[in-house]
């Protein structure tokens, strides 16, 4: 999503300063955070169906503004795209819980998280190439055909689907749209449609577990190459290569969990994941030389810690509404403290002129992840009811 491989050549093309590059790679979380109320209205109003066509033909429009104008359209497109990104977070849930059998929610989620991960990877190391071929512009022109493609195999699916049944369901989860609720008759609808204590009470958990997964994700993401470099006295190919294992492992723990969470009691994988999570940390602390194998251990826990999140959120959501507003909830939580942990990160560096304080935040988000994730899986163990 964000160019950071070309971000060298978006500043000499369009004269971007600093703080104009480290918008387009920081305004999208920035809207992940912002712009999840939008989000979960757009599902209420229109339904799951069309705020996949919104969050697709959003995408496609940003990539086009940002691959042909100067400076400030290009920040322009990267809004757009982070403004119909965050209608896709909030609304892939909704559809899982919705079309996915509840024993196999994990394995759906995990699938989703390990595409996003392939997407992103093919996306960094792609960019780069395509750029010295053709020019930076159409290289992210280029992506936009994939875009086009799920724009068009969506529209289909969504005509099919008109066609042979019921119209697509709407926010509250039944079958005539977001506005059924208000035609039923007055003994159909629900007496009360908030959602039950025990769902808010895994949500606010989940909150507090994502931000920690956020948190130590994008800290790691943002500062790891120069943690090696400066450690370890890596180059900055050796640096960027070790950090991109941190990526690529993620797709082991996306798919890992369902397999995990198939065989075993529902707190198991969160612990796993915990478990690796803390191994990150505390291995640069204290064996730093093992660098690799940490920056896989963390890669296989940030992948898993996704997945075993949001399959509490579709697993314990009862309709469509609940599914989206939990899933915004902790997805606002999660960009916030996504948003404000690198640069903190930057500032304990330059403030301590070492790396200990950073690695140390990133041990905290990751115990706070431990704690709230456990507590949340051990109390979403029963199923929703109908």
């Amino acid at each position: 999503m964000a160019p950071t491989a070309i971000l060298g050549d978006i500043q000499a093309g369009t004269g971007l300063n600093a703080i104009g590059a480290g918008l387009l790679t920081g305004l999208p979380i920035l809207l992940f955070a912002v712009a999840t109320p939008l989000a979960t209205r757009t599902i209420g109003r229109w339904g799951s169906e069309a705020t996949v066509l919104a969050c697709l033909a959003g995408v496609l429009a940003g990539t086009v503004l940002r691959s042909v104008g100067p400076g400030w359209l290009v920040l322009a497109g990267t809004a757009v795209i982070g403004l119909s990104l965050t209608l896709g977070n909030i609304v892939v849930p909704v559809i899982i819980r919705r079309e996915v059998p509840w024993d196999r929610v994990s394995l759906a989620t995990g699938l989703y998280s390990a595409g996003m991960n392939v997407g992103s990877m093919a996306t960094l190391l792609g960019t780069g190439p395509l750029a010295a071929a053709v020019g930076w512009r159409w290289a992210l022109a280029l992506w936009g055909v994939l875009t086009v493609i799920g724009l068009g195999y969506w529209t289909a699916l969504v005509r099919r689907r008109i066609r042979s049944g019921p119209a697509p369901s709407g926010g509250d989860g039944s079958s005539g749209g977001p506005d059924a609720a208000d035609a039923a008759t007055p003994a159909e609808r629900p007496i009360d449609t908030r959602p039950p204590p025990r769902f808010r009470r895994v949500m606010w958990l989940l909150v507090i577990a994502f931000s920690g997964q956020s948190a130590g994700y994008f800290t790691t993401t943002t500062w790891l190459p120069s943690i090696l470099s400066d450690s370890q006295g890596l180059d900055t190919a050796g640096s960027g290569a070790t950090a991109s294992l941190f990526q690529v492992a993620a797709i082991v723990g996306a798919l890992g969990v369902p397999l995990l969470a198939a065989r075993t009691r529902p707190w198991v994988p969160m612990a796993a994941v915990a478990v690796l999570w803390l191994s990150l940390p505390v291995g640069l602390l204290l064996v730093p030389e093992a660098y690799a194998l940490w920056s896989v251990t963390g890669g296989v826990a940030q992948g898993g810690g996704f997945t075993a999140i949001f399959s509490i959120i579709a697993r314990m959501a009862r309709t469509d509404r609940e599914a989206a507003s939990g899933s915004a909830w902790v997805q606002t939580g999660g960009y916030l403290a996504a948003t404000v942990a690198p640069p903190a990160a930057g500032w304990l560096h330059t403030t301590t002129e070492g790396w200990t304080a950073p690695i140390l935040l990133v041990l905290g988000a990751t115990l706070a992840f431990t704690v709230a994730g456990l507590l949340a899986a051990r109390a979403s163990v029963r199923p929703p009811s109908a």
